[in-house]
């Protein structure tokens, strides 16, 4: 991995100049927990990642001296084929889930705080309209083919 090149990049823009307070993203993972026990129970596969940014400074000592940076966790849930289909964060400022289809090129739309099951709701119809299959499994198989009548 190159320098300053992170190993998964985000899903949403976050402001990258400060991170988070440890209790803010303690509240940020509750909030998403929420909308993840909604999801789950109805079959939903998600995760939540957390990023963090380690700057570690040595000047020769045994333990080199660092600093933790922490940034908004994301609550990524996943169609039926596995892809990245919609991502959930908090807005760290209003506290606001913020729900984005970065597949669809869509814009984030903000949900009031306290409302886990509006944030659901969301991303079950953002699912149920998304394509089910990818393109390369809706061609039809050699198998599936109807056999060219050699008849003449």
């Amino acid at each position: 991995m190159a320098f300053g090149q992170t190993a998964t990049p985000p899903h949403t823009k976050v402001q990258e100049d400060d991170g988070i307070t440890e209790s803010t993203a303690e509240q940020h993972d509750l909030a998403l927990a929420a909308v993840q026990r909604l999801l789950k129970a109805r079959g939903v596969r998600t995760r939540c990642l957390h990023r963090i940014n380690l700057k570690l400074f040595g000047d020769g000592r045994p333990f080199p001296l660092g600093e933790r940076r922490r940034y908004v966790p994301e609550l990524v849930v996943h169609d039926g084929t596995g892809r990245a289909d919609t991502v959930v964060s908090v807005d760290r400022n209003s506290g606001r889930y913020l729900v984005s289809r970065p597949s669809a090129g869509a814009e984030s739309r903000a949900v009031e705080a306290g409302q886990p099951q509006v944030v659901a709701d969301m991303v079950l119809t953002a699912l149920s309209s998304a394509p089910t299959a990818s393109p390369i499994s809706q061609r039809p198989s050699a198998a599936q083919e109807s056999p060219a009548d050699d008849t003449q």
